[in-house]
């Protein structure tokens, strides 16, 4: 076991080497998929192969060569660079690693993890716009200490704890448009915390998850452009040109918005004006709260028996015309300022003055607050509460699920 204290981490370059693989089980299989990943070629030695080995060997039909039958000598290693075995039986599998001692082919032996002079270490990975980024544990012959250790560096990644930016110049930058959902931190995608901590610049909105930018480390630039309704201090053509300058300098830079960039976000004017300069853009999804903010009321915007299509329009426009039943729900985001007269509008359109409605102000945060009325008194019952922005409306049938 000595060796295994001193093990030296190695990163193989396998393309186009050929790797001698003994064993048909599922663990070849998993080790096989990491070959073929690495672009290995692959000579496959057993006499019997399982159904995930199987399906490897046909989908690779020019990668893998499978000879049907027991290990053979020497001369089933002739060529390789690397070879595996885990043929399920202690005496082949020593033979197997005799064998490539001696012709000097480094031998993974997966049957004696302790006595194998080398393993495939538990790994993760996460793929940044600069490139992937792989993490690799070896637990000194445990191999179930070094997944354990492996998996709590792989949360680590997920949620933006390890510093992912990259430390040597490049040419263009890079921007990515990630939505940041309601403003909770917790609803912040994997993805969009693994491009948070790639980030030189982060240009912020006003309703972005804010925790999430508080702990980002100091030598991120954090650029505000939140706006109010009625104040916009930072237009959005100025916002489209900040991007451009800074991914320009070479900067990696995330635009977190609230929700998801392509609901009535201007995402897609953002990332065509990006790409119109040859900048590369990510986009990342967010929880729309045009979903989310009622879900955190409880009103599902469909519900069987209440609602089966719903429609999502932005309150700083004129309404179109919409279906006027009860049974289809309508959401507005940035609809408070023009809520009497969306009302107004919706019962000339045949709703009835007595349709549920409800407003769900600073969703899923500790101030949550949610006013139910109808078509007929919303307007009126705003006022009265005091209700601003941000706030989602619901319209239908479906309010009348809404938490009490």
């Amino acid at each position: 076991m000595g060796h295994l204290k001193s093990a030296l981490p190695v990163a193989l370059d396998l393309t186009d080497r050929l790797v001698a693989v003994f064993g048909g089980g599922p663990v070849t299989g998993r080790r096989l998929r990491a070959f073929l990943g690495e672009g290995a070629v692959v000579r496959l030695v057993s006499p019997w192969i399982c159904e995930d080995v199987h399906d490897l060997v046909i989908s690779h039909p020019e990668r893998v060569t499978w000879l049907q039958r027991d290990y053979a000598g020497p001369s089933d290693l002739d060529g390789a660079w690397l070879a595996h075995t885990a043929t399920g039986d202690p005496d082949v599998d020593s033979r197997i690693s005799a064998d490539s001692t001696t012709l000097r082919v480094w031998c993974i032996d997966a049957t004696d993890a302790r006595a194998t002079r080398a393993s495939v270490l538990a790994r993760t990975q996460v793929t940044t716009p600069d490139g992937t980024v792989q993490i690799a544990v070896h637990g000194g012959g445990d191999p179930q200490l070094a997944a354990t250790a492996r998996d709590g560096i792989d949360l680590a990644l997920r949620t933006g704890l390890i510093d992912l930016r990259r430390h040597r110049p490049r040419g263009t930058g890079w921007v990515a448009l990630v939505g940041g959902g309601p403003g909770a931190d917790e609803l912040l995608t994997a993805r969009g915390h693994e491009l948070l901590a790639s980030a030189d610049v982060v240009v912020v909105d006003r309703l972005a998850p804010r925790g999430i930018v508080s702990r980002l480390p100091e030598s991120v630039r954090v650029i505000d452009v939140g706006k109010t309704p009625g104040n916009h201090p930072v237009p959005q053509e100025r916002i489209n040109e900040i991007l451009i300058e800074e991914a320009e300098r070479g900067h990696g830079v995330v635009r977190l918005k609230g929700g998801d960039p392509y609901v009535l976000g201007r995402g897609g004017e953002e990332r065509l004006a990006c790409e119109a300069h040859g900048i590369p853009v990510e986009v990342v999804p967010g929880v729309t709260s045009a979903i989310s903010v009622p879900a955190a009321a409880g009103i599902p915007v469909t519900h069987r028996g209440l609602a089966k299509s719903f429609t999502v329009v932005t309150g700083h426009e004129q309404i179109p015309t919409l279906p006027s039943g009860t049974d289809h729900t309508l959401v507005l985001l940035m609809g408070v300022s023009h809520l009497a007269d969306t009302a107004t509008t919706l019962v000339t359109q045949g709703r009835p003055a007595t349709c549920p409605v409800a407003i769900i102000e600073r969703g899923y945060s500790l101030d949550q607050r949610v006013t139910v009325g109808t078509l007929a008194d919303i307007a009126v019952l705003a006022v009265e509460r005091g209700v601003v922005s941000p706030a989602v409306v619901v319209v239908g049938d479906v309010v009348r699920l809404a938490h009490s």
